[in-house]
């Protein structure tokens, strides 16, 4: 049997190698108009910031060494320009001689990834614009900074590769701003925890604007400026980040079915609506686990998996693919961010009812050296008790958490379901109640009404204007706010009408709730706890 991969990196490399682990046999043929056969493109950012210091090390294979290793055939600079299903043929043209070719098929891959989008302004051409895509990419942004060329940088675009870029640059040196169209920092967080982000870049020297859009830039031989759709914003030069578009172009007139942003429609199976022709990795769009929507999933983590299935079913095994969570992660100025699963805004809009509790937890042992907190947004249907998404903040490693929760709602797990896991403790890695299982516990009180709350949200939208705040800390914390110290309770207090409206308030927000529950037993049941407390709430003095 033929197969003929158009496209290397991830999806393409992985589908290539496992097909002839499982049949060695096979003619298996890897087509790519890059030089590059496998490269580690989410290492780029760390290459720039030196954190990777040999640019070697961002080639994972060479063609040589793939072919060595796997029995691949590597053909490089050659350019799949039509697909002819009919024929099962495919139309190449060579880089080098620029001579065209035709390759037959017995099964066809498509894994041609996508390319940076460029957007139609004027300065592209300028000396100190830069994409983030390729090794090349990164090279030649690292060199121009070890060069001095490179004081104060723009970056378009607020998604991970640009966030991680912006870090980078910064850590050497670089006064860097990042401006973005959409509306927040970082898709897949909700509004309250991308403003945490957001306000935490600011505090750590990276500036980022939302909700502007890049017009221009401006400049005689380099970049000078930006013009943005707010102000023009001096810089030496401009890492445009803005997203990708699929590698789709050479597919029309196939016959292949093309979503609405150009991503290749397939099945569970991975395949096209054409016989005998698949689509993996950044070109291909799959769907979301849990609504079963269509869902394109860029990442190296999902086109590994997808190489891998397509594999087996090319050769008969018929796996099925459940699609994406969406999951991700993102290493920031001392602060790591996560999140799988649904958003609570992309859960109403599915048509559950959620519910959702921010917590502040210690992410191991308090006492242990180098401990710290997680900021941990937690969201499950209210009717269902079903698990639907997590976003963790936090300067420790918040993958362990995402990784958690990216298990149980693969395995639809419940709430209830994960109440008593045998979760791994020791100091140095944990706390005796998991974080997770710390979050969960909150959640759950919430949800049993023993936890009665108000939001990150709700208090910036003034739900609770009607409270009076109450400073509810280890010690007096709030200059305006009266205190209450919670171990001197012991009955009904002469100085709060026991209907009156109390928004009790402290560090994290557990001993708000301690004090809480306590007033609770003596009659006090109009009081609300400000979920996250000070650690991720900012409290006005004319709210006090």
């Amino acid at each position: 049997m033929k197969v003929l991969i158009i496209g290397g990196v991830a999806a393409g490399t992985k589908v290539a190698a496992k097909l002839k682990r499982e049949d060695r046999s096979l003619d298996v043929t890897i087509l790519t108009k890059d030089n590059d056969i496998s490269y580690a493109g989410c290492g780029l950012p760390y290459y720039v910031g030196n954190v990777i210091r040999e640019k070697e090390q961002l080639i994972v294979n060479t063609p040589e060494k793939f072919e060595k290793l796997t029995g691949v055939n590597v053909l490089t600079e050659m350019e799949v320009i039509k697909v002819n299903p009919k024929e099962k043929a495919v139309g190449v043209l060579n880089l080098q001689s620029n001579e065209r070719y035709d390759y037959g098929y017995d099964k066809l891959v498509i894994a041609s990834g996508a390319s940076p989008i460029k957007p139609p302004v004027e300065g592209l051409d300028l000396k100190g614009v830069f994409f983030m895509r390729t090794p090349e990419d990164a090279i030649r942004l690292r060199k121009s900074i070890e060069k001095n060329e490179i004081k104060r940088a723009v970056v378009v675009g607020a998604g991970f590769i640009g966030l991680e870029v912006a870090e980078n640059m910064a850590k050497q040196g670089v006064k860097v701003s990042v401006i973005d169209m959409a509306e927040h920092v970082l898709p897949g967080f909700d509004e309250e925890m991308s403003e945490y982000i957001e306000n935490h870049l600011a505090e750590n020297g990276i500036m980022t604007a939302t909700g502007v859009k890049m017009e221009g830039i401006v400049g005689t031989d380099r970049v000078e400026k930006v013009k943005t759709s707010r102000r023009a914003m001096k810089a030496d030069a401009v890492v445009l980040s803005i997203g990708i578009r699929a590698n789709t172009s050479f597919l029309q007139d196939s016959g292949v079915e093309l979503m609405p942003n150009k991503t290749i429609k397939v099945n569970e199976y991975l395949q096209t609506n054409i016989e005998d022709v698949y689509a993996i990795g950044d070109c291909a769009c799959v769907v979301n686990k849990i609504t079963k929507s269509p869902q394109w999933s860029p990442m190296g983590s999902s086109a590994n998996i997808e190489g891998r299935l397509t594999a087996k079913n090319i050769l008969g095994k018929n796996k099925s693919y459940e699609g994406v969570l969406g999951t991700a992660v993102c290493k920031l100025p001392n602060l790591n961010t996560g999140r799988t699963g649904l958003t609570e805004v992309a859960a109403k809009e599915t048509g559950y009812n959620p519910i959702s509790v921010i917590s502040v937890v210690d992410d191991k042992a308090h006492y242990y050296p180098g401990a710290g907190s997680f900021i941990v947004k937690m969201i499950a249907d209210k009717d269902t008790k079903k698990l639907l998404g997590l976003q963790v903040l936090g300067s420790g490693d918040v993958d362990k958490m995402i990784d958690i929760a990216v298990t149980a709602i693969s395995l639809n797990a419940s709430i209830d379901d994960l109440e008593n896991l045998d979760f791994a403790y020791a100091p140095p890695f944990s706390t005796a109640i998991h974080p997770f299982a710390h979050t969960l516990n909150i959640l759950q009180n919430k949800m049993n009404k023993e936890f009665d709350t108000i939001t990150p949200l709700e208090f910036k939208e003034g739900k609770a204007k009607d409270y009076k705040i109450i400073d509810a800390s280890i010690s007096p914390t709030l200059k305006a706010a009266p205190y209450i110290d919670l171990t001197k309770v012991e009955g009904v207090l002469p100085e709060y009408d026991i209907d009156e409206k109390l928004l009790l308030i402290c560090a994290k927000g557990k001993r708000a709730y301690m004090l809480q529950n306590r007033l609770k037993f003596y009659g006090y049941n109009n009081t609300k706890v400000l979920e996250g407390g000070l650690t991720f709430n900012e409290i006005d003095e004319e709210e006090e």
